[in-house]
């Protein structure tokens, strides 16, 4: 046997044990993101709805309908929660933003909630796919905004640097995560979860060769508490793994995200270094305003009144 089929072989077992063994390890609970819903009232949660993905797959969103003065023009915010989460978990902010006179629309995404297999979706790009065909099902006359919380303002920030960025008029970003060796990034996203990743390294390779059988396995779990786990969604496949955030070139996206776009986040966030939202962007060549929210944890910026009013100001702004 050559020096050289014996490195191919070799290569092909580490690439095999990485992919059977190198998933991520189980986290302890994180309270300061499992607890904060422990108060919160689901009695005024509008029942859920359901639209019809390209693929005929039923997902699940809430609408709110606005409850002070209209805005003018009349508005939609389009809500993406953040990751492990479902649409449930913006029920505070949601209610801010109706009671600002916004239409409000909080999607549970694939992979979570009561939207398909949690953890799951079947090819990258479905989730922008879904985003798309909700706006086709639920159609809206006015000028849309699209706000993201966590992952799902790193999602909001892929959709914005898209080609099918022009679908809304304005991005909002809460506390967004870019990626994980940003400037913003805290060391396992501040203990809230756990990388498998070898596996997540030798799944890329693949993908970059054009193999994607693999792309269900775990590569990311939360560190979600017993209570919780029933109601979230406790670890992500690969591919929904690399869908719901910016795309790896995050700095690309910022760059060629054209559309009004502004970032809220929290003073005290656990998960982020919020104070460097403003030179990462700026830095990008895309300045934008960023509102810092005094006295605000990463959770409480959907929670807490004064948060989520700010946020509601960011829609007008």
């Amino acid at each position: 046997m050559t020096l050289l089929a014996v490195l191919l072989i070799a290569a092909l077992a580490g690439l095999a044990a990485a992919i059977a063994w190198g998933g991520p390890r189980d986290i302890a609970p994180l309270a300061s993101v499992n607890s904060p819903f422990e108060g919160v009232d689901f009695s005024g949660l509008p029942p859920v709805q359901r639209y019809a993905a390209r693929d005929g797959t039923r997902l699940a969103w809430h609408a709110y309908a606005p409850t002070g003065s209209p805005a003018a023009p009349h508005q939609r915010v389009v809500l993406v929660h953040g990751s492990s989460s479902r649409a449930r978990s913006m029920h505070v902010l949601a209610q801010a933003l109706a009671a600002a006179g916004y239409e409000v629309a909080a999607l549970d995404m694939r992979g979570h909630g009561d939207s398909g297999a949690r953890g799951q979706a079947s090819y990258l790009g479905q989730m922008e796919d879904d985003l798309e065909d909700f706006l086709r099902a639920v159609p809206h006359a006015g000028p849309q905004t699209l706000m993201g919380f966590s992952a799902g303002g790193g999602f909001a920030l892929r959709f914005a640097g898209s080609a099918r960025q022009g679908l809304f008029e304005r991005y909002v970003l809460l506390a967004p995560f870019l990626h994980q060796n940003a400037p913003t990034a805290r060391p396992d996203v501040g203990g809230w979860a756990s990388v498998g990743l070898p596996r997540l390294l030798a799944l890329r390779l693949l993908n970059q060769l054009g193999i994607r059988w693999w792309n269900h396995l775990v590569v990311l779990r939360f560190a979600l508490d017993e209570a919780s786990r029933p109601h979230l969604t406790p670890s992500y496949s690969y591919t929904v793994a690399m869908n719901f955030r910016p795309r790896g070139n995050y700095l690309g996206d910022i760059r060629q995200a054209r559309r009004a776009l502004s970032i809220v986040a929290g003073q005290d966030d656990e998960v982020f270094h919020t104070d460097r939202y403003a030179p990462l962007f700026a830095q990008a060549g895309r300045p934008v305003p960023v509102a810092v929210v005094p006295g605000t944890s990463h959770i409480g910026l959907v929670l807490d009144q004064r948060a989520v009013r700010t946020v509601a100001q960011a829609c007008a702004a």
